[in-house]
């Protein structure tokens, strides 16, 4: 009878344990999150037209997207070399040993144990006192100190009832594809910039010949001038003005000098390399034509931009982890076990079935008093979760507005250009107007240095103008999505 009181009084104590231990184990709830930005992405870039889906420059690889082979080179190159690209393949590897250590902890620990050690227990305490009378053999007593030697193996494992440890390598490998992704951006961003500075650079050298072309055209407006001063024709003012302009277009050539030169060297540093000359052709600088791109429809980015792909993989990683904080929560279930051979002797480890020792436990335990840290891990990871959200919005938006203002920066700077084109022509006319004008006397230096100074000027505004016509275009390539395939 006094055993099964005992034992009912057991399951009543075990039953009201598990009930403190689910009771004190309450979870909070994550804060629920909505995509309002992502829901009401618009259907077109603008409410001129309708675009055609099933035409996107964004899924062209940069090799056909690309047609200069010194251009295409460079890409290569730095595709291969650049430093930053190679950090942020580092960052991918961290990534994926961050998913090999999550895996890692769904399986049991196992490991060998080695150990040798002497006690010695006071004779009037309980153990010493139970070994003082105990005998080994008959008529051997226990030896006093007391050594121990041991050698086996011990395993631990978590079981993962509540799926806290699978929810925790699905957001680390959530965590490593984004880093992917970063790569995939790193690579855009790389391409666009290497050809953007290689356009920069081709814009400089012929800015450079305009301004050489010009000093040619000042040292004889020069000439002439001194020509005329002798025949009293023009002043000495005159004179001097010509050549001030002259060495003022002078020193403007040194200084577009220098800024190809750091030109150079910034797309060398993109390559990986120390400097050295940038192989180009600037004579068809100013005939090239830029691509042709079609931007699809807005929804298409979300699959296209890498970034917008990283920032999504990010917040599901995010969510993934405040659901593996929740759990935290709730208890854990453990069980450690050991198998192996101990005796106080060497010697008598070989002795089996007696030297065998194993052990075996399973634990139960869950929060009950004191959560302040594992409360606030998860307000850490609920607060991530909207981190991640808003970063997510803020990308997909700004990837909405860099195609929107590129489409109309494209359609713009061409007519900028064609403007720009006109006025060159006019001008170039009007110097040889201005430069006969003058050789007859019929008009005076300040006319004839204001016509070249515009014509200068102008030169320069549609070498620019070509430049960006061209830069644009790569631009909007890559907010589409472009460069990286």
């Amino acid at each position: 009878m006094n055993m099964m009181e005992n034992l009912k009084t057991r399951k009543i104590i075990l039953a009201i344990a598990l009930s403190l231990v689910l009771a004190g184990c309450k979870a909070p709830m994550a804060t629920v999150v909505r995509d309002t930005v992502k829901e009401n992405l618009p259907q077109n870039f603008n409410q001129e037209g309708q675009q055609d889906a099933n035409a996107n420059s964004g899924t062209t690889p940069w090799r056909q997207f690309f047609t200069d082979p010194n251009l295409v080179s460079l890409i290569e190159t730095a595709l291969k070399n650049n430093q930053e690209l190679l950090i942020t393949l580092q960052e991918i590897e961290i990534a994926k040993s961050g998913v090999l250590y999550k895996k890692g902890k769904l399986s049991p620990t196992v490991a060998a144990k080695l150990g040798a050690g002497v006690n010695k227990a006071g004779r009037y305490t309980s153990e010493g006192a139970g070994d003082a009378t105990t005998d080994i053999e008959p008529g051997k007593e226990m030896p006093d100190p007391l050594g121990n030697f041991e050698g086996g193996l011990m395993a631990n494992w978590e079981i993962d009832i509540w799926k806290k440890l699978r929810t925790e390598k699905e957001a680390a490998v959530a965590h490593y594809l984004s880093t992917v992704e970063g790569k995939n951006f790193v690579l855009s961003n790389l391409i666009e910039e290497v050809a953007d500075s290689y356009y920069e650079l081709l814009a400089l050298d012929n800015q450079l010949d305009i301004m050489q072309q010009y000093i040619k055209l000042q040292e004889r407006a020069l000439e002439i001038s001194k020509i005329q001063k002798q025949t009293a024709a023009a002043t000495e003012l005159a004179v001097k003005k010509f050549e001030a302009e002259l060495a003022k277009s002078k020193a403007s050539a040194y200084t577009i000098r220098q800024e190809i030169t750091e030109k150079e060297n910034g797309i060398n540093v993109l390559l990986g390399r120390y400097p050295q000359p940038i192989v180009r052709m600037k004579e068809s600088f100013m005939s090239t034509i830029p691509q042709t791109f079609y931007t699809g429809i807005p929804s298409q980015l979300l699959a296209n931009r890498p970034d917008i792909k990283q920032a999504e993989l990010e917040l599901k990683s995010s969510k993934l982890d405040v659901e593996a904080a929740r759990k935290e929560f709730y208890p854990s279930l453990e069980i450690s076990a050991t198998l192996g051979l101990e005796a106080f002797k060497p010697s008598y480890l070989v002795k089996m079935p007696e030297s065998i020792a194993y052990n075996l436990v399973g634990e139960l335990a869950g929060p009950l008093i004191n959560k302040s840290a594992i409360k606030a891990n998860f307000q850490t990871a609920d607060a991530k979760q909207l981190q991640s959200l808003y970063e997510y919005d803020k990308t997909v938006l700004n990837a909405y507005l860099d195609v929107a203002n590129l489409m109309s920066k494209v359609k713009n700077i061409d007519q900028y250009y064609q403007l720009k084109a006109e006025e060159t022509h006019a001008l170039d006319q009007s110097i040889d107007i201005a430069n006969q004008l003058f050789k007859n006397s019929r008009a005076d230096y300040l006319e004839v240095l204001l016509n070249q100074r515009d014509a200068l000027d102008a030169k320069m505004e549609l070498i620019e103008a070509k430049q960006k016509q061209l830069s644009t275009v790569v631009d909007i390539y890559k907010s589409l999505g472009g460069g990286w395939k």
